[in-house]
C-alpha cells in the first residue's frame, strides 16, 4: 500500500470514528441540562506523551497526531525487579495557546490533582456504571479547548462540560477515574486514564492496572479490514487456555517506545487484528495485535513485544 492510499484509508477511518448521532444528541442533552443548573535498574528510555485525537484503540497512525511539548520528570525511580530497559512516559505538559503551529482536536480530558486524564480506550455501558462508581471527587468545569492557556488547566478543568467525577471501584485513582451523569433516567459514564508520568518496565506495569488476568468473562476479535471499513464483523473468541497464555505472556512482555521508524513500519501495513476483552466488572478492553508480535493498548505511546511462540500460536488461532 503506497503512501497516498494509506492517507486515504486513514482519513476514512478517522471519519468513521466521529461521534454517533445518538451520542451527539446525548451530549447536547447533557450540555443543555448543565447550562441550566524489574531485575536490575537500567537506564530508562524517555518518550513524549500527548493529549490529541487518534483512533481510540491505536489503529490509526500516531504520526498524524499533533504532539504537544512534554517535560521529562526528574528523579524517576525504576521498580527494583525491572526485566527490560524501562520506557518512561513523562508527565504531560499542558498545551499553551502561545505555541506555534496548528492545533489538533483534543481527546476528552479531565485535570485531576495536577494530572491530565484522557478518555480511556476501555468502554463501559451506562447501565453497568453504578456498580463501579466510587467516592465522588468533584465536579468538572468546561471550557478547555485547543486554544486554552496553561492557566486555564485548573483542578477539575475539562473539555467535557460539567460532570461529576468519581473514583472507580477496583482501580487506583492515580490511574483511572470516571465521569457519571444521569439524564432522564439514563446514565452516561466515561472512563478516564492517566497514562503519562509513568514508567513501564514490563507489560505488567500497564496491563496489570487493567486487571485482565483471571477476570475475563468473554472475548471477541475483528479483522483490520472489518474495523477499517466500519463493518463491526466481530467474531467470538474462546476464553480458553490459549487466551490465558497470551494474557500471561502480555504481562511479561517487553515495552518498546513508539519511535517514528517503528510507527511507520507498523501502520504502513494492514497486518493487524483487534481483540475485545470483556471483564467481570463489565468493562471491555480493546487491544491491537500487529503480526510481527507486538501489542498496543489505546494511544499509550508504547508497544509490547510478546514471546514469539505464544504470540504466533494465538495469532494463527484467530484465523483470517
Amino acid at each position: 500500500m503506497n503512501e497516498e492510499q494509506f492517507k486515504r484509508n486513514y482519513k476514512r477511518a478517522v471519519d468513521q470514528m466521529k461521534t454517533s448521532d445518538q451520542m451527539k444528541k446525548r451530549m447536547e442533552q447533557i450540555s443543555n441540562v448543565q447550562h441550566h443548573k524489574q531485575k536490575r535498574q537500567r537506564k530508562p528510555l524517555y518518550i513524549a506523551a500527548s493529549v490529541v485525537i487518534a483512533a481510540s484503540i491505536g489503529l490509526a497512525a500516531p504520526s498524524l497526531w499533533q504532539q504537544w511539548n512534554v517535560s521529562t520528570p526528574s528523579g524517576t525511580q525504576v521498580t527494583a525487579n525491572v526485566s527490560y530497559d524501562p520506557v518512561v512516559i513523562p508527565k504531560t505538559e499542558l498545551p499553551n495557546s502561545n505555541s506555534s503551529g496548528p492545533k489538533a482536536s483534543m481527546l476528552q480530558l479531565v485535570v485531576y490533582q495536577g494530572n491530565v486524564y484522557t478518555q480511556s480506550p476501555t468502554s463501559l455501558n451506562g447501565e453497568d456504571a453504578l456498580a463501579l462508581r466510587g467516592e465522588k471527587l468533584g465536579t468538572t468545569t468546561g471550557g478547555i479547548n485547543e486554544l486554552s492557556s496553561q492557566d486555564e488547566y485548573k483542578e477539575l478543568a475539562s473539555n467535557i462540560g460539567e460532570a461529576d467525577i468519581y473514583m472507580v471501584n477496583g482501580y487506583n485513582k492515580d490511574f483511572r477515574i470516571m465521569s457519571y451523569t444521569e439524564l432522564d433516567g439514563q446514565v452516561f459514564a466515561q472512563l478516564f486514564d492517566k497514562n503519562n508520568g509513568i514508567t513501564i518496565g514490563s507489560g505488567d506495569d500497564l496491563f496489570g492496572k487493567l486487571h485482565l488476568e483471571g477476570n475475563m468473562t468473554s472475548a471477541q476479535w475483528e479483522t483490520f479490514e472489518s474495523w477499517n471499513n466500519g463493518l463491526s464483523q466481530l467474531q467470538p473468541l474462546a476464553a480458553d487456555p490459549s487466551l490465558e497464555r497470551f494474557i500471561s505472556a502480555l504481562y511479561e512482555s517487553k515495552p518498546l517506545a513508539m519511535t517514528s521508524e517503528l510507527e511507520e513500519r507498523l501502520y504502513g501495513q494492514e497486518d493487524r487484528k483487534i481483540i475485545y476483552l470483556a471483564l467481570e466488572d463489565k468493562t471491555q478492553v480493546p487491544l491491537v495485535l500487529f503480526k510481527e508480535g507486538l501489542v498496543r493498548y489505546g494511544n499509550v505511546p508504547v508497544v509490547f513485544e510478546v514471546e514469539e511462540g505464544v504470540f504466533q500460536t494465538f495469532w494463527n488461532g484467530l484465523g483470517k
